[in-house]
Order: C-alpha cells, then sequence, then structure tokens
C-alpha cells in the first residue's frame, strides 16, 4: 500500500523538487499540497511547467488537516514557521519531514542565538532525528520527527566526516559555493538576475552563517565557514581543509573515504574533484580527497545538489528509512547533463 503524503510549502523551490520526486515515487501517494500566499491558486499557475500533470488544489496550510489525511507531511516551510504546525501534524499520528531549520539545533537556546527568535516547541526538540542518513540512518526507521539538514551541513560533513571520526581533525574550515536557488523563491537584490549573473560574493562570514551551529553540532569540532553566492542556478561545491594532528598517507586517505561511504549508496567517492554539474537533479554527492603531504593538510570536496541532496531528495531518502522502503526508492541519482 502506498504511503499517503502531503507537501506544504509546495510554491517554493524545495516544495517543487519534492514535488518532482515524490510524483515519480512508486511507494508513494500525493494526497495534499499545501502553501501559505500561494494557497487558492492552481499548481499549473503556481508552476506552469506542471500542465497537465497533476490535478490537486493547493490549499491553505492547516496542520491537523494535513495530519488527518496524510501519513507523512513535507515541510518546505521558513524558519518559526514549521515549529508551529508540527505539532498539529504530529497529535494526527503523521510523520513531519521538516526540510527547514527548527528541529536541527538541540540546544533551543543556539536556535534563538542563530535564528533571532525563541523556539516555538522546545518540548519536541528531544523527539527530532537530524537526518542525514550518511549520520543517521540506524536512528531513522520509525522516526516521525525528522530534521533534514541544511545544504551547506549537508556537504560539509560528507566532506569532512570520515577525517572527524577518525581523530585527524580537531577543527574543520569549510568554503562553500552555492547557486542562486539557495536563496529561495522570494525577490530580493540577492537573487535578482543584475545583481547575481556574472558575479559572486563571500557572505555570513566570520561565524556570523545561521548553518554554523549546525555544522558544529554534528561534526563536534569548531567550523570555520564562508558560504559564496555564485551565478548558477543549482548546485554546490563544499571545499574542506583540515590540518591533521597526525600523518597519514594520501593512500589510506582514500581507502578511509571509500571504506567510510561503501553502504551509502548516495555517495560516490572519486578519484578526482567533482564538479557541481556531475550531480546536477541528483540525490547524490560525490566527493573527493586530496593530501598535501608538505604542509600536513587534507582538502576534501564534495559536490551536491543543493535543492536535491541538499533539501528535497535527501528529505526523500531519509523518509524511504523512516518507513522502511527501500533506500533509494524513487530517489533521482541520474545527473541531467549537459
Amino acid at each position: 500500500m502506498a504511503v499517503r503524503v502531503g507537501i506544504a510549502g509546495v510554491s517554493g523551490y524545495a516544495g517543487v523538487e519534492l514535488l518532482r520526486i515524490l510524483a515519480a515515487h512508486p511507494g508513494v501517494e500525493i494526497v495534499a499540497l499545501a502553501a501559505g500566499g500561494a494557497a487558492g491558486l492552481p499548481l499549473d499557475e503556481i508552476w506552469p511547467g506542471w500542465t497537465g500533470r497533476l490535478d490537486l488544489p493547493v490549499e491553505e496550510l492547516q496542520a491537523e488537516a494535513l495530519g488527518d489525511r496524510c501519513d507523512a507531511v513535507f515541510l518546505g516551510l521558513p524558519h518559526g514557521v514549521s515549529a508551529k504546525v508540527v505539532p498539529g501534524i504530529l497529535a494526527q499520528g503523521a510523520a513531519v519531514i521538516d526540510l527547514g531549520a527548527d528541529f536541527r539545533l538541540r540546544d533551543p537556546a543556539v536556535y534563538a542565538a542563530a535564528y533571532g527568535l525563541a523556539h516555538p516547541c522546545p518540548e519536541l526538540l528531544p523527539e527530532a532525528v537530524y537526518a542525514l542518513p550518511e549520520l543517521n540512518r540506524a536512528r531513522l526507521p520509525g522516526a516521525l520527527l525528522l530534521a533534514c539538514p541544511g545544504c551547506f551541513p549537508t556537504a560539509t560533513a560528507i566532506a569532512a566526516l570520515p577525517l572527524v571520526e577518525a581523530g585527524l581533525a580537531d577543527m574543520v574550515v569549510s568554503d562553500c559555493l552555492s547557486g542562486v536557488s539557495g536563496a529561495g523563491r522570494k525577490a530580493s537584490p540577492r537573487n535578482l538576475y543584475c545583481e547575481v549573473q556574472e558575479s559572486a560574493v563571500a557572505y555570513g562570514l566570520a561565524g556570523t552563517h545561521r548553518h554554523t551551529p549546525e555544522m558544529e553540532q554534528e561534526l563536534g569540532v569548531p567550523v570555520v565557514f564562508t558560504p559564496h553566492l555564485v551565478p548558477m542556478v543549482r548546485g554546490m561545491i563544499a571545499t574542506v581543509k583540515v590540518r591533521l594532528l597526525r600523518k597519514v598517507d594520501a593512500a589510506t586517505l582514500q581507502a578511509m573515504y571509500a571504506d567510510r561511504y561503501a553502504d551509502h549508496l548516495a555517495v560516490i567517492v572519486r578519484d578526482g574533484p567533482p564538479a557541481s554539474g556531475d550531480v546536477r537533479g541528483t540525490a547524490a554527492a560525490h566527493v573527493h580527497v586530496a593530501l598535501d603531504a608538505v604542509r600536513g593538510v587534507v582538502t576534501a570536496t564534495c559536490a551536491i545538489d543543493n535543492l536535491c541532496k541538499g533539501a528535497a531528495g535527501q528529505a526523500v531518502h531519509a523518509f524511504n528509512l523512516a518507513f522502511g522502503l527501500p533506500e533509494t526508492q524513487g530517489l533521482p541519482l541520474f545527473p541531467v547533463l549537459p
């Protein structure tokens, strides 16, 4: 029997990426679509590319109604909004897969400092499972509240985890390049064509980006993080540098990464640095590790699609594990090329 799912926030980029993936997923039935300001509009008016593809109304976001009709609800909502609707959905017995930030941080004080508001329901934080399959796969089966990682923490963690887990690093430096879709669909100077085309910019400097505490929580070491907005629609490259705490050779590093991700079907360990285009439209991550033996520094690079592996695809991956479905069922793993 198919799992009945709903998508809240279908008018956003992460929401429509969820729609693309779930509409082709053989194990689910989409029974509800919801949005905020776009509620009441036909789906093909919000997304003309969906004309003739799905005949479902886009409803107002009503937590109890969604939870009553669905077995699982995917939330592609802004921070501060998800936490207000999650209790009502859970009360109806449905699982929640939250693509937003509200349940990623375990400490409500850290959340308040990062996002500038008190957490709306801190009592649910202990129940949330940080839904990075490459880190918490064993905790996902049966979970009812899944907190999907941010795109920057996903790419950074996949690049850095083998080094941190081996005790080779006590600090991680991560520089990430992100496509403009990561800024969301709402118009602002940050994502206007004339502002971003043929231009790149660093932002969230010196520990001020909201994803920094999320990275530090999951990696367990200090993270120096600098994101960059670059002129492409979707895609992400994380370049992670670590000064080694002890000597290790290049062959050992390569074997370490290959062994760490051998059982993780959405991660490909590469012999050379990956490009963002190699994973466009996929729920896969490509990672490469290189050693600077003279300086005792390791550089690991990870390429993901920020909307797929960094958001919707990862959410569906975690959902599959939570509901006992084949791990990669319905996941797009082949890139859109060129």
